[in-house]
């Protein structure tokens, strides 16, 4: 027996007629395209949002040392900074050797290796004198920052820029050394 499915209670039914298999398929494409948006959103959200942010990279922070303190033998000057991971907050401390030169400029050095990071640290080898040395390969860097061929690090020591605010030291960012 069949029956016809051109009328039913007098309105006609389209031939275009969404069977039941398509309405489930469009029903849990857009449920679950929904879905993927939902957890895809924060994602890009949490990628995005740095890159959005202001850029706080020049910065710079105040060392507790007054220019005028500062000599020609390399002083080891710890500083303290804001550092944000996400959504955590936490104070950091930094270390820079600072010295003047003999043109009377600052020099800020980082005291990171550059070999494997390790920290150098300023006549700290008896057979070498007046030079940075890393104790965990025996690297050697001049006074200047330059590392001393034959020795583990193959670039010199990164550099701090500086400012002098009020007298006091500020110190930005660490850089490669221009040239490096």
């Amino acid at each position: 027996m069949y029956v016809k499915l051109g009328n039913r209670g007098g309105k006609s039914v389209s031939k275009d007629r969404v069977s039941r298999r398509q309405f489930l398929n469009y029903t849990l494409l857009g449920v679950g395209g929904f879905m993927a948006a939902g957890m895809v959103m924060p994602m890009a959200r949490f990628a995005i949002d740095p890159v959005l942010k202001a850029n706080a990279s020049g910065d710079f922070v105040a060392t507790k040392v007054k220019v005028a303190d500062i000599t020609e033998e390399p002083q080891r000057v710890d500083f303290k900074f804001d550092q944000v991971d996400a959504w955590y907050e936490s104070e950091e401390t930094g270390t820079a050797w600072v010295y003047k030169n003999e043109n009377g400029e600052i020099v800020a050095l980082s005291p990171v290796c550059k070999h494997l990071g390790c920290t150098v640290d300023w006549n700290a080898d008896e057979k070498n004198q007046n030079m940075f040395f890393c104790p965990c390969h025996y690297g050697l860097y001049e006074k200047d920052g330059t590392n001393v061929p034959g020795t583990p690090p193959l670039a010199p020591l990164d550099v701090y820029p500086y400012q002098e605010k009020d007298g006091i030291l500020y110190l930005g960012k660490a850089q490669p050394r221009e040239g490096a």
